[in-house]
């Protein structure tokens, strides 16, 4: 009986932090993801800069947005701003290409210079926990990527202040100002 009741107190003590840890909501920046080269990228790295993550494809009507991502990051990298492309293939399958190719379609047709990732899942079975972080349950905006360009930007802390819409295009008003008024925090 007595052991019984140690085992018991021992179980209780090793399950109540992991259900606490469990429940603890991370950001994503609390990540790793790959980059389109196959290296790993801590997130936490930009953690103090302005972070818009952006779920890309290669052949998708919205595709032209990837030249208003890139002067974005142009015109406020120095103030701390990080694009970080995310390739996906869920929607329509408009990013059947590999990492290589992606790359190269990115460099070659829109002078990409923001940090490209490797191509995850950003909706349904399978999606990476930086975009179960962005969209799960316990998410500041939660709810399933619409299509392909939706925005998440993240503060300086690392927490998301924005979502933004695929079809909003990189120099709408609103996207503009939610990014400089971060950038000044």
């Amino acid at each position: 009986m007595f052991r019984t009741l140690i085992a018991a107190a021992v179980a209780v003590a090793i399950a109540v932090p992991a259900m606490a840890e469990e429940k603890k909501v991370t950001g994503p920046l609390s990540f790793t993801l790959k980059d389109i080269k196959g290296k790993d990228v801590e997130l936490s790295k930009y953690k103090g800069k302005v972070v818009v993550f952006v779920n890309v494809a290669s052949k998708c009507g919205l595709t032209s947005q990837y030249e208003g991502l890139q002067a974005m990051y142009e015109k406020y990298e120095k103030q701390g701003l990080v694009v970080i492309g995310v390739p996906a293939n869920e929607f329509g399958k408009q990013e059947p290409g590999t990492d290589a190719e992606i790359e190269k379609f990115c460099s070659s047709n829109f002078k990409v210079s923001f940090p490209m990732m490797s191509k995850i899942v950003v909706k349904g079975k399978g999606i990476n926990p930086v975009y179960e972080s962005l969209t799960g349950k316990s998410a500041k905006f939660p709810g399933d990527i619409k299509w392909n360009f939706e925005k998440f930007v993240v503060g300086k802390d690392g927490q998301v202040v924005a979502r933004f819409e695929p079809n909003t295009e990189p120099n709408d008003p609103k996207f503009v100002q939610k990014i400089e008024a971060e950038l000044k925090k």
